[in-house]
């Protein structure tokens, strides 16, 4: 439903970009559990990106944290299927949640903000920073213009992401395009 990037997993207040401390970059995905379980999120991590090799900061670690008992199980299962896959160890965490603390705006919705024509959209759309970060549609066409997600998908929900007939062309010119 919502997608924010931040930090988390370290003890020092307050992070910021420049001032980390020991805290990972990482994202907060917000869903619903009628339209995607906590496993189908895992399979969407376990797939984008290469575990078997070992970060080299704090900050780009790659982990998965967990809410609950039942994410865990999940998520170490998970990762135990990854090494066997992989036939070699997986450099993922898997560490309970704590405190998250979000990035700084220009951090947030990173493809969107490269795609000026529809960020000048959804900044008439949400002129407050923290209403486009807690957008829905704005995650969405985030994700569109990140390569994820296909055209048929975002022909079936393009009337609900709020854009102009220009700004709608655009987004299915863009994802048509990374189809081919």
């Amino acid at each position: 439903m919502r997608t924010q990037v931040g930090y988390a997993g370290g003890t020092t207040q307050d992070p910021t970009y420049h001032n980390l401390g020991d805290h990972s970059e990482t994202i907060q995905v917000e869903y619903d559990p009628s339209r995607v379980s906590y496993a189908g999120l895992l399979d969407v991590f376990w797939s984008s990106h290469y575990p078997a090799r070992p970060s080299y900061s704090r900050q780009y670690a790659s982990a998965v944290f967990y809410h609950d008992e039942e994410q865990k199980r999940l998520a170490l299962e998970t990762k135990e299927r990854e090494a066997d896959k992989l036939g070699g160890q997986v450099y993922t965490d898997i560490v309970p949640a704590g405190a998250f603390y979000p990035a700084e705006a220009y951090h947030q919705k990173y493809r969107l903000r490269l795609t000026p024509a529809l960020m000048d959209e959804f900044s008439r759309m949400y002129p407050a920073d923290d209403d486009f970060v807690g957008s829905t549609a704005a995650a969405r066409v985030n994700g569109y213009l990140g390569g994820h997600g296909t055209l048929e998908t975002l022909q079936a929900e393009l009337d609900d992401l709020g854009l102009s007939p220009e700004g709608r062309q655009k987004l299915l010119d863009m994802v048509a395009a990374r189809s081919h």
